[in-house]
Order: structure tokens, then sequence, then C-alpha cells
């Protein structure tokens, strides 16, 4: 089985004849090397991955040819990732690692204390489709505009359960995730500097907000996504 993956924006099935962009194209038959007949995996994320041969390729454009499918789509848990945008490479890490550990949907928000004023959305959904890419899922996640925290709370779903994570809380008493209930969720990070009294006083007032400590040391916030991502996936998601 090829270990080159591609996702492209394009329906797959059997038989089905599936265009490379130019990017793509110059990928496979410069970097790779690739000519007519090889083989590589695509995925949509909708219609699972499939083994495609190589039918027409150029520096410019080319094309695939569907065969088989190889694996079925797979959705990760109903999970929101929430954060405060940091600098540009740590974010593009938080993007990347939410996509390998299962996040659904992550959406970068504006706290009072957020440093970042504006994300390059197109960018950070590319660095969603190199990471399902690179790790072997079939499912991209949708990385949202920059929305103010403040907005999102407004309108919160009322089915939605949020884990707020929050290192004041160090010195409570920490919730069992394991005993939290198996719905639609979604994670908040703030950012490094914490939240504001405001916003600590608006989320503990949420009635499906839950707070918690990640350890008794204060995490940088890149560290906090992937952490609070690995304790609610091996306690509610789809690791076990």
């Amino acid at each position: 089985m090829s270990r080159i993956r591609l996702h492209v924006d394009h329906p797959l099935g059997r038989g089905q004849s599936v265009p490379l962009t130019r990017e793509q194209a110059h990928y496979l038959t410069v970097v790779m090397r690739l000519g007519p007949g090889a083989e590589v995996s695509v995925f949509n994320g909708t219609d699972g991955e499939w083994r495609c041969e190589i039918a027409e390729a150029g520096k410019r454009g080319g094309a695939l040819a569907c065969i088989e499918q190889t694996a079925p789509l797979r959705v990760p848990p109903d999970l929101w990732l929430l954060f405060a945008p940091i600098k540009k490479a740590r974010t593009d890490f938080i993007v990347e690692k939410a996509t390998e550990l299962g996040a659904r949907r992550i959406l970068p928000v504006h706290s009072a204390y957020t440093n970042a004023e504006r994300i390059r959305r197109d960018r950070l959904q590319a660095h969603a489709v190199e990471a399902a890419e690179q790790c072997g899922g079939t499912f991209v996640p949708e990385v949202a505009e920059l929305a103010r925290l403040d907005a999102l709370l407004s309108d919160w779903p009322e089915d939605r359960h949020l884990l707020f994570c929050d290192e004041a809380a160090a010195d409570e008493a920490q919730t069992d995730l394991r005993a939290l209930p198996r719905c639609p969720w979604a994670i908040l990070i703030g950012p490094e500097g914490g939240f504001s009294p405001e916003e600590r006083a608006r989320l503990r007032a949420l009635p499906q907000a839950r707070r918690i400590a990640l350890g008794p040391r204060i995490l940088r916030a890149d560290t906090a996504a992937v952490a609070a991502l690995t304790l609610w996936q091996a306690a509610l998601g789809d690791w076990g």
C-alpha cells in the first residue's frame, strides 16, 4: 500500500477520475518522481480512503483513477477545540495536533487577554489537511474563523458541554472525566495570560461548563491543548 496520501476536493468512487491540482501534480511527479501507474492513497473527508493510480502525470496537472476503497470514513467524536491564537508556529502546532488527536471542529477565539488580533484561516485549514494526510485520517476538521469568546458563549448550544481548562483550578478537587456524560463536548484553552475574572465568572455560570486544571504546573497554551485533548479522548473519546 502506498504511503503517499493526498486530500482532494473531488468525489471518490470505483472508476472515478480525480483531477490533480498543479501543486499535487508537481509533488507527485517532481518531488516524489512518480509516473503513470504509480499508486497513491486519496481521501476527501467524505468517501473514505481510496487506492488510486496515476493515470496522467505532468508538472502542471494530471489525473488519478480510483481503484478500490481501502478504509471507510472515520469521523472523530463530536468534540470541538476552542483556543486563543498565540504565536504563528505554536498556533500551527495546535491545529496540527488537534487534527491528529481527533477534534471534529477547531475554533480560534479572541478572549480578553488574547495577543493575536487575526489569523489566516485558509493557512490553518491547510495545516489541518496536511496533518490528516500524515496521520492516516480520513476526516479533516473545519477550522473556523476567529470569533470573540463572549459572542460564542452568548449563543452556546444547549446540548454541548464545555470543558474549560484553568490553571486557577489547580487547588480544587478535580472532576473525574470518566464520570461525565458521553455527548457533544468542547474544550476551551485560554491565552498565555489566562482568563480574565469576568470570563471565569461567565464560564462558571454556564450550566454546561466544567472547570478543570491540567496538573499542578502551568502549561503553555499549545501543551495544554494536547494534554486536554489526550485526557478527554482517553476518558470519553474513541481511544478505548
